[in-house]
């Protein structure tokens, strides 16, 4: 049986960056469903938490599993289960685009501490900031599901 241990950091925005996730209480409830989805679905959250318009997910893949698949998995069940309970008055939708970068062993414990601590660090800079420094910081384009 082989032994795969792949930390990838995954952050990913609301349609149109709508703050649609506006109240800690709803955001909770949405972090807790995707934990417990993944789960069923043999991924592997780490740690969720995000912002009125993001969501921040640590993941380790699985042998069989890739970034595409398990953000198809992810982003398209909580959105239906999102409408599906009427927990927002609009529509509610993820952006297609998302951004995923691979973390070493080394940092786990900085990148949780960075995404359990989003509600803070929102006070301070707006995601649409964080984004453009992520970008940058990693060279990266967008990537879409």
């Amino acid at each position: 049986m082989p032994f795969v241990k792949v930390y990838i950091h995954f952050v990913w925005s609301t349609k149109n960056r709508y703050p649609f996730l506006d109240n800690k209480e709803l955001r909770t409830k949405v972090w807790k469903h995707i934990q417990d989805n993944a789960q069923k679905k043999g991924i592997f959250v780490d740690f969720v938490n995000g912002y009125a318009d993001h969501c921040h997910c640590l993941v380790s893949l699985g042998v069989d599993q890739t970034i595409q698949k398990v953000m198809q998995l992810i982003k398209g069940e909580s959105s239906f289960w999102i409408n599906k309970h009427g927990l927002t008055t609009e529509k509610f939708e993820w952006q297609d685009e998302y951004f995923a970068v691979s973390v070493s062993e080394s940092m786990i414990d900085r990148v949780r501490n960075y995404i359990k601590n989003q509600e803070e660090h929102h006070k301070k800079k707006t995601f649409q900031e964080e984004y453009d420094e992520l970008i940058i910081k990693y060279g990266f384009q967008h990537f879409k599901d």
